[in-house]
């Protein structure tokens, strides 16, 4: 790992639900989170899908904060049903006790005063269930939901964040771009991050790894990964570049240099491309 990757705060994920293995419901959080962070300078180092079981979500979770990570993300498990237990697993892997916490509770009973009055829900009476959304673990704050009823949740473990964030996806991206990013702005508040892509006339990607292991090696603080489609003839791969930096400068002028090298070699080899 090069220095630049070092110097990113590090993010782990974790998909919580039982529907996400049965493979009755595509993971699409993940990818969109895995793009946001590093988009913003951040770099997911592990990303898991676990069942919604308190030992489960426990052992991942004491996994996470023992690789020291920046940022934890956990998606799903946050809403009314008894299968929700995302908070319940943070609270008692953290021994930290659950308890209503008042703002919670407001933000829960000002959607559902907006869901009756629009006709979505019959009334908005805070019911049990609903008073579940509530319930946070003990030093945990809720963030603002602009889509649901279920907040998200932020609290600190020692040098890691760790946010929870409901499986609906927008839900999850309402909190993500609103509420949360304000606190992930500071996290991610000395990174920048570029990214260009280059379309390469070339249907064997066996051709092409030699010169792309050639710059990586010149340039390892940018990554560089090729895309396949299939093999034949008038065929493009796509290769993408992408680096961080402490500034847009820097960033900008890392991937540049990488380019210039990239475009020379695929000259040399007779290999046509087009920068994006």
């Amino acid at each position: 790992m090069d220095k630049g990757q070092r110097d990113r705060p590090r993010v782990e994920i974790i998909a919580i639900g039982h529907e996400l293995l049965l493979g009755d419901v595509l993971d699409t959080n993940t990818h969109w989170l895995c793009r946001q962070v590093t988009q913003r300078g951040g770099q997911v180092a592990r990303a898991v899908m676990v069942d919604d079981d308190l030992e489960a979500i426990g052992q991942e979770l004491r996994g996470a904060l023992s690789r020291g990570p920046a940022l934890i993300l956990t998606t799903g498990g946050l809403g009314p049903t008894e299968d929700d237990r995302t908070l319940e697993a943070i609270a008692r892997t953290l021994d930290r006790p659950l308890a209503e916490h008042p703002q919670a509770l407001l933000l829960v009973q000002a959607r559902y005063e907006q869901l009756a009055a629009a006709g979505y829900v019959k009334h908005s009476a805070l019911s049990l269930s609903r008073r579940k959304m509530a319930l946070l673990p003990q030093g945990a704050n809720p963030l603002a939901n602009p889509v649901g009823a279920a907040p998200g949740v932020v609290l600190v473990e020692g040098d890691t964040t760790i946010v929870t964030l409901p499986g609906v996806p927008a839900e999850l991206k309402g909190i993500f771009t609103t509420s949360l990013w304000p606190l992930l702005a500071r996290i991610f508040s000395h990174q920048a991050w570029l990214e260009r892509t280059v379309r390469v006339e070339c249907g064997d990607e066996s051709v092409l790894a030699p010169i792309l292991q050639a710059v990586g090696h010149a340039h390892p603080e940018v990554y560089i990964k090729s895309l396949a489609q299939q093999f034949g003839p008038d065929q493009w791969l796509q290769v993408t570049l992408s680096a961080s930096g402490a500034t847009d400068a820097q960033a900008q002028e890392r991937i540049s240099a990488a380019l210039e090298e990239l475009t020379c070699r695929l000259a040399r080899a007779n290999i046509a491309c087009q920068i994006g």
